[in-house]
C-alpha cells in the first residue's frame, strides 16, 4: 500500500524518528500506515478494487498524547467508529478507533488506529496530561506565559496580563480585584510549578504558542519579580480621620457601623466582617438580619443590598456598592445578550437576537417570560451554571455576573423552543453538531460555527 504524509513545520527532527501511531489495515495486502509527525495528511489507496490514491484525512496528535483529532479531507463522507464524518468535519479518535475512508463499509479498506507506547512517551504523558482550557489566562485566553498566582482566590494569569491589570486598577480603583472572580487581591507571586506545566504543553502542541512579538510585549509589561503584598487599597489614598486610626491591634474592620450605630446596630471589637467582592468595602456579618449578604449563585459576599436597606451611602472613607450590583433576579436590568450566551458563539447569539426581533419582542420581555417558567419548574436546571440551582427563584438575590449566567441559561431554552420556521433561512437549514453546545471547534472555526447548529444537546462525546 502506498502512503504519503507531510509533517507540520513545527515538528522536531527527533519526533520524525519516532512512530507514535499507526493505521493498521484490515487487509493483509496493504502495509500499515506509520505516523511520525504530530500533524499528518494521509494520502493513500482507499479502495480494495482500485490503486488510485488521494488525500482523505488529516491526523493531528492531541496534547494529552493518548488521542488524536481526525479531519476528513476528502469530498465524500468517511466512517469513524460507525459515525459518519462529512467533509472538513473533525472527530477525536483514540487507540482502537476503526476508520473507513469512505461512506460505506463495502469496497473500502478498513483501518484501526493504534497509538504506539514507549517509556519516554508514558513519562511525558504523566507530566502534561492536562486539558489546555484549564491552563489558560482568563485575561488573554491563551496558555499561561510566566504564570503568576493571586491570593487568596488562587487564580492564575500571565505575568504581563496581570501586571497591566494591576497598573490600571491602581490608577482607577481603591482595591485590586481578581480579573476572574472579582475577589479582592492581597498577594501575587510567581508559580514555578504551573510554569513548568505550561511549557510542557507548548512543547507537546506547538499550535498553542504565541508569536514572538506578543511574548516580548507581555514580558515588557511584567512587574511581578517576587511575591508582592498588594493590600486592599491605594497606599496614597486620602480619607477622613476616624477613631479606627488609633487601633493598635492591627484589625481592619472599617465600615460605617464600626464608627457609629446604624439601624440600632454597632460593630464590636470581635464582630466578624465580610469584604464585598464588588467594591472591596467591609460590612458586618449578620446572618439573622434578614437581608442577603451572599450571592446565591456564587456564594460571594456583596454589600449593596445590606447598606441600601440601612439607607447608608458610600463616601471617601467607606466604599459602598450601588444597589444595582446585587439584587433579586427579577429586578436586574438586561439590555443585551450576555457574552456567555451559547458558549460565547457570536454567530448563535446573532441568530437568537434576530429571532427575538422577528417575533416582535424585546430581550427583557423574553427573559421575564422564562424566569416565570423557571419559577414554575418548567425547565431542566441540570446545566444552570449557578450554585444552589434548585433553590433559585425570581426573588433570589444574585450578583451581575451570576445574572448574566442565568440569562445565558434561559436563552438556551428559549432558542431550543423556537420552531425552525421562525429561524433565519440559513440557520434553519443547518444540521445539529454532534457535540452540540459542548463543541470546541465552534470557538476556533468560524466556518464550523456557521455550518452547524450548536444550540442543542450533544449526541457524541463525554457530555452526552
Amino acid at each position: 500500500m502506498e502512503e504519503r504524509g507531510e509533517c507540520s513545520s513545527s515538528t522536531s527532527a527527533n519526533n520524525l524518528d519516532e512512530i507514535w501511531a499507526k493505521l493498521v489495515s484490515s487487509d493483509e495486502r496493504y502495509s500499515d500506515v506509520e505516523i511520525r509527525s504530530d500533524e499528518k495528511v494521509i494520502t493513500s489507496e482507499t479502495s480494495a478494487t482500485s490503486s488510485d490514491t488521494h488525500s482523505w484525512c488529516k491526523i493531528v496528535r492531541n496534547p494529552d498524547l493518548c488521542s488524536a483529532t481526525l479531519e476528513n479531507k476528502s469530498q465524500d463522507a468517511i466512517l469513524v467508529d460507525g459515525a459518519v464524518i462529512h467533509s472538513d468535519d473533525t472527530i477525536v479518535i483514540k487507540d482502537g478507533s476503526q476508520i473507513i475512508p469512505g461512506p460505506d463499509r463495502e469496497g473500502f479498506v478498513s483501518y484501526k488506529f493504534h497509538i504506539m507506547s514507549s517509556p519516554d512517551g508514558s513519562q511525558r504523558q504523566l507530566k502534561i496530561c492536562v486539558d489546555a482550557d484549564h491552563a489558560k489566562c482568563s485575561i488573554c485566553l491563551n496558555i499561561w506565559h510566566d504564570v503568576v498566582t493571586v491570593a487568596p482566590c488562587l487564580h492564575n494569569f500571565c505575568n504581563g496580563c496581570f501586571s497591566e491589570w494591576l497598573r490600571r486598577s491602581n490608577e482607577r480603583h481603591s482595591a485590586v480585584l481578581c480579573p476572574q472572580c472579582r475577589a479582592v487581591v492581597l498577594f501575587v507571586g510567581k508559580n514555578h510549578f504551573l510554569r513548568t506545566i505550561a511549557e510542557d504543553m507548548l512543547r507537546a502542541d506547538s499550535s498553542l504558542r504565541r508569536p514572538e512579538d506578543e511574548i516580548s510585549l507581555l514580558d515588557s509589561y511584567a512587574l511581578v519579580r517576587s511575591n508582592l503584598v498588594i493590600g486592599s487599597g491605594k497606599k496614597n489614598r486620602k480619607r477622613a480621620y476616624t477613631p479606627l486610626d488609633d487601633q493598635s491591634d492591627g484589625t481592619y474592620h472599617q465600615c460605617p457601623q464600626c464608627v457609629t450605630e446604624v439601624g440600632d446596630f454597632g460593630c464590636k471589637h470581635d464582630t466578624v466582617h465580610l469584604q464585598c467582592q464588588a467594591c472591596g468595602g467591609m460590612m458586618p456579618s449578620r446572618t439573622g438580619f434578614g437581608i442577603p449578604q451572599y450571592c446565591s449563585g456564587c456564594d460571594r459576599p456583596f454589600c449593596g443590598a445590606y447598606w441600601h436597606a440601612l439607607g447608608v451611602t458610600g463616601n471617601g472613607s467607606y466604599p459602598v456598592c450601588s444597589q444595582d450590583t446585587f439584587r433579586p433576579i427579577s429586578e436586574h436590568p438586561i439590555s443585551s445578550i450576555p457574552l456567555l450566551t451559547h458558549e460565547k458563539n457570536l454567530h448563535e447569539q446573532k441568530i437568537t437576537d434576530s429571532c427575538i426581533r422577528q417575533m416582535g419582542r424585546t430581550l427583557p420581555d423574553v427573559i421575564s417570560e422564562w424566569i416565570q417558567k423557571l419559577d414554575n419548574r418548567e425547565i431542566d436546571r441540570s446545566r444552570m451554571m449557578l450554585n444552589h440551582a434548585e433553590m433559585i427563584t425570581a426573588r433570589t438575590f444574585v450578583c451581575r455576573d451570576c445574572h448574566h449566567k442565568l440569562v445565558s441559561f434561559l436563552l438556551y431554552w428559549f432558542r431550543v423552543s423556537i420552531p425552525k420556521y421562525l429561524l433565519p433561512p440559513d440557520a434553519s437549514a443547518r444540521q445539529d453538531c454532534w457535540y452540540g453546545y459542548a463543541c470546541r471547534t465552534q470557538h476556533r472555526s468560524e466556518e464550523h460555527a456557521r455550518k452547524r447548529n450548536h444550540v442543542c444537546r450533544p449526541t457524541r462525546g463525554s457530555n452526552v
